[in-house]
């Protein structure tokens, strides 16, 4: 009987306070605390939050505890995960002892204060040190350590200001909590925020203030129960039309999916949610971008059958490589298996943490924005880093922090290289319970993929002497392998290609390699293929700009004793002169390491002149020269009318002096077009018919060198007829500094990325590092201009050419060879795909023990 009386009072509590728990309930961490509610309830509640806001979802969770059913000590279970849950005043409101509910003075109180932050919550958002400031209410018991984590996610995914409206957002949930963020205020060196916030409230009871003489005391806001209904059960039906009022009012102006902008912010009293929607609950948007808006909808994570066929072993647990062509949604794919592999984590109430590993940093942010954490920020914290990322936490703790990091390998390998120094912290492969792979092809040989893997084989070799042992294991991550084309290693034969793809799996422990069969029609429309063709330029005509650079690399080869066996113009000279130049400076000859560092700026010369035009590698060797010039002149800072004084030596002199004997010679050259390059008309007539024959054309060049890349938009930017068809170019080029030319920033790369997507450019000129996995939109013509290197690049850049009736062009010179490297990636690309097919269907047994003798080839240290 007292049960039921006791079971009464509580659905009382909850009906006459319905509007107040709604504003003050945070959904999610209130769920993880409540076993006793049926799985199909819970899936509900968390999709009416997804769908419709934590308002709707906090609505659905108390018809779901009104239902019940309601088993012994089920209120005391919701009570206890109201208070667990961060949500000490929804708990205030619905214990039916009624010790802890607030007066009705204690509400204005408490409204009047949220009103405050209200009016000055662009001030905080800009001002506020979030992390500090969230540390310190920690520490005054303000935030409990769920709250910390999600401030930080949210600081470090998408910058201070959003970690801000996060704090505040959770902060207004919370018991006598104004005071004390006063005091966080000031402790934290954010008076003036403290002044402004106190200072606008001459109304309120100096016990909920308590600032005005700057104490460090904390003040307690001490509350007696004195509502009338509750100590006259009569008044019951009066009670709950005052509240259905309430409700009303509250319901009409915060609507059932609002979110305001800071600019629409509602001053109404007592309207707790219209903060939390205002300062961000569901807000994607990063400091950035904040003009975007922040009510998009969350997107479905569905995927297509194609999809669903190559990720079924993932799944189900499996160690496997996934092998979609590009623009198929291979990430699609990794963001679903890594849902599900949480998500049944967390209902066995085991741990669960994905790492996502990429080898180039800007795939990082690309991973992030467009697909990891659009479907999964509701449900986990999302996190990237790369080299470039400002941390103040250390890489473990970010790890321990978060539910999903990717990042770029090398961060992942340094960390587990500090794991095993006694005086570093460092992480464990033990850690993560998913690693994702992305690119995985380059798992081999020394790379950073594969360094990692090892590891990883290593500790599977010492699992199986353990379980001989019946020792515990170590645990071990399930592995995802993501790659467009695995490649055949240079293999001249199907049995070597399909060693290679055996290897490939073998590093990976994958237990297969999935390709799309099945549903292979799918794919098909979904991936179009695009129409290929190849345009020889003729290369037999005379060239004598290219005539009088090499007999001035005669000339110096002759004067310093060196003597290549290469071809003047070709790689294999360049690799050549880079040798020559570090061996003299090593042996400190001064004169062979400048001669062999001239050779090699017209070594460019030779192939920018054999890329585009005469006049770009004439520019290239002035420009050079002039500054050599500079360099080696030195000047009287006293006297500005002395003479200039020569800093050259002997050899200095016979550089300089033979380039400017022959400099007017080249000069005149350069202006000559009938000598001007074959391969520029042939790219420049197929860039006019692909960009005439299509209503919105758009376009990749794929070039060798920064250099060229750089040329080429030159040249098309000094070509009028290019932009009288619409043609808006831009290069795109890597953001290493390998190269002499200045590379490209990440966020310069992701402006003309960006510019390329909105139709701002439709063509850009890239080298390699457009190639492979960068979500660069859809095009026509995708043109590879003298540039042939294997298989693997050969299907990356054909697989940029995917919308309608586009075209995968080569455009290189009779004599280059790189029309026969094509054909000959052609046949590697068809014995890669019958390896594969071969591979598949091996019987199991075979497959494994000869997966396992190619693992025995990996080369580990043993312990």
């Amino acid at each position: 009987m007292a049960g039921e009386l006791r079971d009464e009072r509580f659905l009382y509590m909850i009906s006459c306070f319905r509007p107040r728990l709604k504003q003050f309930i945070r959904v999610q961490p209130v769920l993880d605390r409540l076993p006793s509610l049926s799985a199909e309830d819970r899936e509900k509640v968390r999709a009416t939050a997804l769908q419709r806001g934590e308002v709707e979802g906090a609505e659905e969770l108390l018809r779901a505890v009104e239902r019940g059913p309601r088993g012994c000590g089920w209120f005391h279970e919701f009570l206890q995960a109201l208070e667990h849950g961060g949500c000490g005043m929804a708990a205030c409101y619905v214990n039916p002892s009624l010790s802890q509910l607030p007066s009705p003075a204690e509400e204005a109180d408490h409204d009047l204060c949220v009103h405050l932050v209200q009016l000055l919550h662009s001030t905080l958002v800009d001002s506020m040190r979030t992390v500090q400031v969230a540390e310190k209410c920690l520490q005054m018991g303000i935030f409990q350590d769920e709250d910390l984590d999600g401030i930080h996610t949210v600081t470090e995914n998408r910058g201070n200001r959003e970690g801000a409206r996060e704090l505040l957002s959770r902060l207004v949930q919370k018991k006598d909590w104004f005071s004390r963020f006063l005091i966080a205020l000031r402790e934290t060196q954010h008076g003036s925020l403290a002044d402004d916030l106190s200072g606008n409230i001459g109304g309120t009871k100096d016990k909920q203030n308590g600032m005005k003489n700057s104490t460090n005391k904390e003040t307690e806001v001490t509350s007696q129960p004195d509502y009338a209904i509750l100590e006259d059960l009569k008044q019951q039906e009066n009670m709950n039309d005052n509240f259905s009022s309430e409700n009303n009012l509250l319901e009409t102006s915060i609507g059932k999916n609002s979110v305001v902008s800071e600019s629409d912010v509602s001053i109404g009293f007592g309207s707790v949610s219209n903060l939390n929607e205002n300062l961000g609950q569901s807000c994607t948007s990063s400091d950035s971008d904040e003009e975007e808006s922040r009510a998009s909808p969350e997107p479905d994570l569905v995927l297509r059958d194609y999809q669903m066929e190559v990720a079924k072993p993932a799944l189900n647990g499996e160690n496997i490589i996934i092998c979609l062509p590009t623009g198929s949604g291979k990430t699609r794919v990794a963001v679903y298996i890594t849902k599900d592999h949480l998500d049944k984590k967390k209902r066995a109430s085991e741990p669960g943490k994905v790492i996502v590993l990429v080898n180039k940093v800007p795939l990082v942010e690309q991973h992030l924005r467009k697909e990891f954490s659009p479907f999964l920020k509701r449900w986990y914290h999302v996190i990237g880093l790369s080299g470039d990322s400002q941390l103040k936490i250390s890489f473990p703790e970010v790890v321990r922090r978060n539910d999903v990091i990717i990042c770029t390998a090398q961060i992942l390998e340094n960390s587990l290289l500090n794991a095993d120094k006694e005086d570093e912290e460092g992480v464990r492969l033990s850690d993560f319970s998913l690693i994702i792979i992305d690119e995985c092809h380059h798992t081999q040989k020394e790379g950073v993929y594969n360094n990692i893997m090892r590891r990883y084989l290593k500790e599977k070799k010492k699992n199986r002497k353990l379980a001989k042992e019946n020792k515990p294991l170590i645990p071990q991550p399930q592995i995802l392998g993501l790659t467009a084309s695995p490649g055949v290693g240079g293999a001249t034969s199907y049995s070597k290609a399909e060693e290679h793809i055996l290897k490939i799996c073998a590093n990976l422990d994958a237990c297969s390699i999935m390709t799309v069969e099945e549903r292979a029609s799918q794919l098909k429309n979904q991936v179009k293929e695009p129409f290929k063709k190849t345009v020889i330029a003729d290369d037999k005509k005379k060239d004598p700009f290219r005539e009088r650079i090499t007999e001035i690399m005669t000339e110096i080869q002759n004067y310093c004793q060196l003597h290549p066996k290469s071809e003047f113009g070709t790689q294999p000279y360049e690799q050549w002169v880079i040798r020559e130049e570090k061996k003299a400076a090593k042996e400190e000859k001064r004169k062979e390491r400048v001669c062999a560092e001239h050779l090699k700026k017209y070594n460019d010369a030779l192939q920018i002149n054999d890329a585009i035009r005469m006049v770009d590698a004439y520019n290239h060797l002035n420009n050079f020269y002039k500054d050599e010039k500079s360099k080696k002149t030195e000047r009287s800072d006293d006297d500005d009318d002395a003479p200039a004084v020569s800093k050259q030596d002997e050899t200095d002199l016979f550089l300089i002096g033979l380039f400017h004997a022959k400099k007017k010679q080249l000069k005149e050259l350069a202006r000559m077009p009938e000598y001007e390059n074959e391969k520029l008309t042939q790219l420049r007539n197929t860039l006019m018919e692909e960009f005439t024959k299509t209503e919105a054309p758009r376009g990749i060049i794929f070039t060798k060198t920064r250099l060229s890349a750089f040329a080429l938009f030159q040249w098309i930017k000094d070509n009028p007829k290019f932009e009288e068809v619409g043609i808006k170019a831009h290069y795109l080029i890597g953001a290493g500094h390998s190269s002499e030319t200045k590379p490209m920033t990440q966020n310069e790369q992701r402006e003309v990325i960006d510019k390329f997507r909105g139709g701002n450019l439709n063509l850009l000129i890239a080298t390699t590092v457009a190639e492979e996995g960068l979500d660069i939109k859809e095009c026509n013509i995708v043109i590879r201009y003298g540039l042939v290197t294997n298989e693997i690049a050969m299907v990356q850049a054909r697989g940029r050419a995917r919308a309608d009736d586009s075209t995968y062009a080569l455009v290189a010179s009779s004599g280059s060879g790189a029309v026969e490297r094509e054909y000959v990636n052609i046949f590697r690309e068809k014995m890669m795909y019958k390896a594969i097919q071969h591979v598949q269907k091996m019987p199991q047994e075979e497959y494994l023990k000869k997966v396992f003798t190619a693992s025995l080839h990996s080369p580990f240290k043993e312990e």
